[in-house]
């Protein structure tokens, strides 16, 4: 992989993510002209407080100023002040990203490994009971809602069996520490995870499956089984790891998206990550803690999705430039 095709890759990544950074600003003040008389509705305050509260939370000054100040807070990583609860953003957001983290990091593994599997179980048995029996439940799974989908489990397996705690991390009853404080934060994150695992299932299966069909076409795979090698191996030394390119780069492109799409999941469950802090700045509306997850999603869906495009770059030297 050359240097050139690596530097225009970032080159676009970074004014992507400059265009966010600016468009992040006017956004949030565009609608929201008043923060601190939305904030403090029903209160008599002064006019010396409300002054006062507007220097505090920097909208004091003309719009020009106020995005220079910005701009020099954003570069050194300063995201201003949460209007709720008063403390740094950036304080606010590193708190709150391990549980997301956690449950995005496992449900995209769970999803990509079976999404994978079934994908191909399904090309391999093409036009069976199985791939149809397959396709029509990972589609089912990929048009549901995620919200939808983490309701159902929620009054089933939660509220309906009882097997799974309804909702936060752990126990606020239990004072459990080590392996057992770890356990049951793995008991609290099965109905989130499931949500989005079953959620994002269907993608890798269906797209596995696409890319083993085509790749069994390939004048190799039909040398192959000329040779006399059974289908067993051709499928697993020579189909899957070609076929598996699609399916690492749509790895790396997903991570980004579940990591800024999991906001309606963690608002059900009650999960304390970025997507309820998203949620909770939303009734406020809290904007500097809006605008600071708005630049935490962005980015990381830029991140990956330059991590996918050099990865695929990189297995497949068919889409190098020339």
């Amino acid at each position: 992989m050359s240097a050139r095709l690596v530097t225009g890759k970032l080159l676009g990544s970074v004014a992507t993510l400059v265009f966010v950074i600016v468009f992040n600003f006017f956004l949030f003040r565009v609608v929201e002209t008043d923060p601190v008389g939305t904030l403090f509705r029903g209160r008599n305050l002064s006019q010396s407080q409300r002054a006062e509260l507007t220097k505090q939370f920097g909208l004091d000054g003309s719009k020009a100023h106020q995005f220079v100040s910005y701009l020099e807070q954003t570069a050194t990583l300063n995201l201003g002040r949460s209007y709720t609860t008063n403390q740094p953003v950036a304080d606010e957001i590193r708190r709150k990203a391990g549980p997301t983290l956690a449950l995005v990091g496992i449900s995209s593994v769970l999803s990509a490994v079976f999404g994978t599997l079934l994908g191909i179980a399904a090309a391999w048995r093409r036009r069976t009971a199985a791939d149809y029996s397959i396709q029509g439940f990972t589609m089912a799974g990929y048009a549901m809602p995620d919200f939808w989908l983490g309701m159902i489990l929620l009054t089933t397996l939660g509220v309906g069996l009882g097997l799974f705690p309804v909702g936060g991390i752990v126990d606020p009853s239990s004072d459990a520490t080590g392996f057992a404080k770890l356990l049951d934060q793995a008991k609290h994150m099965v109905l989130p995870g499931l949500t989005l695992t079953l959620a994002y299932l269907g993608e890798y299966a269906l797209i596995m499956r696409s890319s083993l069909l085509d790749t069994m076409r390939e004048d190799y795979l039909v040398l192959a089984r000329a040779k006399g090698l059974r289908d067993v191996m051709v499928r697993n030394r020579h189909a899957v790891p070609n076929a598996l390119l699609p399916v690492v780069a749509l790895g790396a492109i997903n991570f980004g998206l579940v990591l800024s799409g999991a906001i309606a999941v963690e608002a059900i469950f009650s999960w304390p990550g970025l997507g309820l802090a998203t949620y909770e700045a939303l009734k406020g509306p809290d904007l500097p803690m809006l605008q600071g997850l708005f630049l935490v999603f962005s980015a990381s869906v830029i991140v990956f999705n330059l991590i996918a495009d050099l990865l695929y770059s990189y297995l497949d030297p068919r889409v190098r430039p020339t």
